[in-house]
């Protein structure tokens, strides 16, 4: 090796610099750390979430006297080589913070005890890299010219009304409850977010508008989608590109599944193509840029009219959503709608032949999982709750929940006549619980067959 091979060698991994990468002369780097002019941290268009954010804290605080408590953000997670996944931070810590953007990875709320009922939060985080160093133009992962600008310390307080220090103090702390690892934190993080706020239910509704509006996108884009070889994927792409021109993205991937990929629960390859004969199974949502996000699935028939079998199918899965739908008030159990539902299901299949009776669990085999969940910052939503307080415990007014009772008839199912087998339907909304019932967040997308029909003639004529 020469002395100019050396001079370019790549630096050490230590720089998260990549293999590829040139290397930095003692010239350029003198001349990269001056002449930068002052600019100031942009506007922040979410500071209303962190005027709820102290009360949240204190409410935690209360459930730990003394003991100091981690809530991390998360870190990045490596998709090939030297490629991260996008960064989207804990919904934990974005509930206790407000802060919901990518330049979050690393970063630890501590609650620090400051009394017998008190804490202090104090934020540890990567603060914005000095122009006297390299990390601004040569660190590919935090470095400002390749992942843009972060707040410096006291930009930081500012923003959030927490005290700031930098990252490289949080090892020096004495031990703590972490709530990535500690069960029973993480459970009381979850159980806190249980009943929504009224700044929470107003995000909830716009990720449901949204998604209302990329719903609406899927179906004038039909005719095109249904001339593409990988249908189901330029359909993902549509409502993708709603999802990322109003909010963060989607609150989870989107299932667009044609004829009997709908059988198959969580179906993400989205790699089929579409069968004007076929139902198209959509379950997307929109999640705001405070993450929030809407779940919705509606089951749509390609050609714009139900057959009379897909017809047969949906409306017994839509009055088995009404069934549940009715069983939503507060003081009702968590389980009343399932079970609500499920009735209506396994009579439905008793009717049709399907099944002998209409007692017992047998109906799971065509219907697979439950008929909801709690919804919020995560699609599902307080996941790390006790049982108690969610799967056995009691409906409350602000809590905010999906209906998704289904059917899927599989397509080698030798149980089910065969014009029924190969048919997935899928009818979810998100509700909100109030006083005497239930309020349901997406009623702006029809839900009966005849109203879905004049729907999608309207949206695909025009």
């Amino acid at each position: 090796m020469t002395a100019d091979d050396a001079r370019l060698a790549p630096e050490s991994v230590q720089a998260r610099t990549s293999s590829h990468d040139l290397a930095v002369s003692p010239e350029l780097a003198s001349f990269m750390s001056t002449g930068w002019a002052s600019t100031p941290l942009p506007a922040d268009a979410h500071v209303a979430a962190r005027a709820v954010t102290p009360a949240r804290r204190a409410r935690l605080s209360a459930l730990f006297p003394g003991e100091r408590l981690l809530v991390p953000a998360g870190e990045l997670k490596v998709r090939s080589n030297d490629c991260d996944h996008r960064f989207r931070p804990h919904s934990a810590y974005a509930w206790l913070t407000g802060l919901t953007g990518e330049d979050q990875p690393g970063h630890v709320l501590v609650l620090e005890p400051s009394g017998p009922h008190a804490h202090e939060p104090v934020l540890y985080l990567r603060p914005r890299s000095p122009r006297d160093g390299d990390e601004f133009y040569r660190d590919r992962r935090y470095g400002e010219f390749w992942v843009g600008r972060r707040p410096d310390l006291a930009e930081a307080e500012r923003l959030t009304g927490i005290r700031c220090e930098h990252l490289d103090g949080l090892d020096r702390l004495p031990p703590a409850r972490d709530a990535s690892r500690d069960a029973e934190l993480a459970a009381a993080l979850s159980e806190l977010r249980l009943v929504k706020d009224g700044w929470e239910l107003g995000q909830l509704q716009l990720a449901v508008d949204h998604t209302t509006a990329g719903f609406e996108d899927v179906v004038r884009d039909l005719p095109r989608a249904l001339a593409h070889p990988r249908g189901e994927r330029r359909i993902e792409g549509v409502f993708g590109l709603r999802a990322r021109a109003e909010g963060n993205g989607t609150g989870y991937e989107t299932i667009a599944a044609s004829g009997a990929h709908a059988c198959a629960l969580h179906w993400i390859r989205n790699d089929g193509a579409l069968d004007p004969a076929s139902l198209l199974l959509l379950d997307a949502g929109v999640e705001t840029d405070t993450l929030y996000t809407a779940d919705i699935t509606r089951t749509l028939p390609l050609s714009g009219r139900f057959s009379p079998v897909q017809r047969q199918v949906y409306e017994l899965v839509l009055a088995a959503q009404e069934a549940g739908i009715a069983a939503l008030k507060p003081g009702a159990s968590f389980r009343d709608f399932h079970s609500a539902a499920m009735q209506v299901v396994a009579e439905g299949l008793t009717q049709w032949g399907v099944l002998k009776s209409a007692s017992g669990d047998l109906h799971r085999r065509y219907t697979l999982c439950a008929s909801g969940h709690m919804l919020g910052l995560d699609v599902h939503d307080c996941g790390k709750a006790r049982a108690e307080t969610y799967l056995d415990g009691v409906l409350e007014e602000g809590q905010v929940l999906t209906v998704e009772p289904g059917l899927y008839l599989q397509p080698d199912d030798e149980t089910l006549p065969a014009q029924l087998r190969g048919i997935g339907v899928r009818i979810e909304d998100d509700l909100v619980v109030t006083s005497d019932g239930a309020r349901l967040m997406s009623s702006a997308l029809p839900r009966t067959p005849d109203a879905i029909e004049e729907w999608m003639g309207t949206l695909m004529a025009g």
